[in-house]
């Protein structure tokens, strides 16, 4: 699911991430190679909050300045996951159950790699996901992308 240099990054950021409290859903590096974005999700267990991306912007700043990721210039994001969640671990398949997720396989499962249906768990190392009536069990290694489909109630 992560590059080699997300994963990087994502091992660099994680334990400082647990001493302030947040989740680092995932970390996403975009745009060009010469001045790159690199995309942090955060999480907190009571919501996140202005506060929260104020002071996780910082120390993470802090830990890229420290690492130096990239030769020259980047650009650093940190945002909340949003409403289409982004899903990366077994334990956000698990979170998530019941709820309508998109997910992208690197390898066909069933010859497709495009899959849509309600989460319905983790079973040893594959995401079970019910889709067009069956159930379907997608290798959780083959993932590409993942994430929660949102949705809004307008309250008709």
């Amino acid at each position: 699911m992560l590059t080699a240099t997300e994963a990087k990054l994502l091992e660099a950021l994680e334990p400082r991430a647990a001493q302030e409290g947040v989740e680092i859903v995932t970390i996403e590096v975009v745009g060009a190679k010469k001045a790159p974005t690199i995309r942090v999700y955060v999480d907190h267990p009571d919501g996140v909050s202005f506060d929260v991306l104020s002071s996780s912007q910082a120390w993470i700043n802090d830990i890229m300045d420290a690492i130096d990721p990239f030769p020259g210039a980047y650009t650093l994001e940190v945002s909340s996951p949003g409403i289409d969640r982004p899903l990366r671990t077994a334990e956000h398949f698990v979170r998530f159950a019941g709820e309508e997720a998109a997910i992208k396989l690197s390898a066909p499962v069933d010859g497709r790699a495009s899959w849509t249906g309600v989460l319905a768990g983790v079973e040893g190392d594959e995401v079970l996901l019910d889709a067009d009536g069956a159930r379907v069990a997608l290798p959780l290694s083959a993932i590409k992308r993942a994430h929660v489909k949102g949705t809004i109630d307008f309250g008709s």
